[in-house]
């Protein structure tokens, strides 16, 4: 898991943050946190009219008028959709790319291998992993290429935002690419073989983006970092988790009674970078 060496370091207020899988769920929570914080919120899903209510949901948490709100109707786990999405955050945020993206879209479908539909099996990685793995270029892309570091509003102080506020020769702030995986990526269990392969495969690609972005950081001291996160929950009570229980065998339940769960809300404020 990737550990921000300070609470300090994970700045939010003014700054922008994309969140896909924001419509419901940890997503939802993460944007109406963050929007507490004083960030301006993006959320990404493909249900219109749970995006709207979701955004509204959000902008509540507001502290600040500076604060702004935009929802993007999206298939996330295509590639030429992510890229639309960054396009459109990009002109949303008067031309500069977002400076945080959570990655919170994803499903489980937790049945047995055989029992499993070769169907599935594919839309799991989609949902769970290309979904990640497709924004995640995308993203970085927007902030690695030089014409978009060129007009980048990343060199700010804490104080400073992306609309409008007075830039400063400061060290650029990091920016941040957060990926939702599980605990199933450690270790698993009958009846999440068509899950937990996903799961593993996005901490697999979280350790090598963190080298790569180390790498990128000292080659480039002048331009804003990228700091790379994985967090890794476990049983999440979300409106997902009950449509879980409606295919999930006897078996795998047994197994997962030691897991007495969390909210959406709790494994928000939980995570370690400085959302409570």
């Amino acid at each position: 898991m990737g550990v921000v060496a300070s609470k300090n370091e994970f700045v939010v207020n003014g700054r922008a943050v994309l969140i896909t899988g924001g419509s419901r769920g940890m997503g939802l929570e993460v944007g109406r946190q963050l929007a507490e914080k004083g960030a301006s919120i993006v959320i990404v899903a493909r249900d219109q009219k749970r995006l709207i209510e979701g955004i509204d949901y959000i902008k509540k948490g507001a502290i600040a008028e500076e604060q702004r709100f935009h929802q993007i109707s999206a298939d996330v786990s295509s590639a030429a959709e992510c890229t639309r999405v960054i396009s459109e955050t990009i002109a949303w945020n008067e031309g500069s790319p977002p400076d945080i993206v959570w990655c919170c879209a994803g499903s489980s479908h937790p049945t047995l291998f055989i029992d499993t539909p070769v169907s599935q099996l594919e839309a799991q990685m989609n949902s769970n992993y290309f979904s990640s793995a497709y924004m995640a270029h995308a993203a970085l892309k927007s902030w690695l290429r030089p014409q978009a570091l060129s007009r980048n509003g990343n060199n700010r102080t804490p104080n400073a935002t992306s609309f409008g506020k007075v830039e400063t020769s400061s060290p650029p702030l990091p920016r941040h690419l957060i990926f939702t995986a599980s605990f199933l990526s450690f270790y698993t269990f009958a009846g999440y073989s068509p899950y937990s392969p996903t799961k593993a495969a996005l901490r697999s690609l979280s350790d090598s983006l963190s080298q790569e972005m180390n790498l990128y950081a000292a080659a480039n001291p002048h331009s804003p970092p990228v700091k790379i996160h994985t967090i890794f929950p476990a049983t999440i009570f979300t409106e997902s988790y009950e449509a879980e229980n409606l295919v999930k065998t006897d078996l795998t339940k047994m197994l997962e009674e030691s897991d007495d769960g969390q909210t959406a809300e709790i494994v928000a404020r939980e995570t370690p970078w400085g959302v409570a």
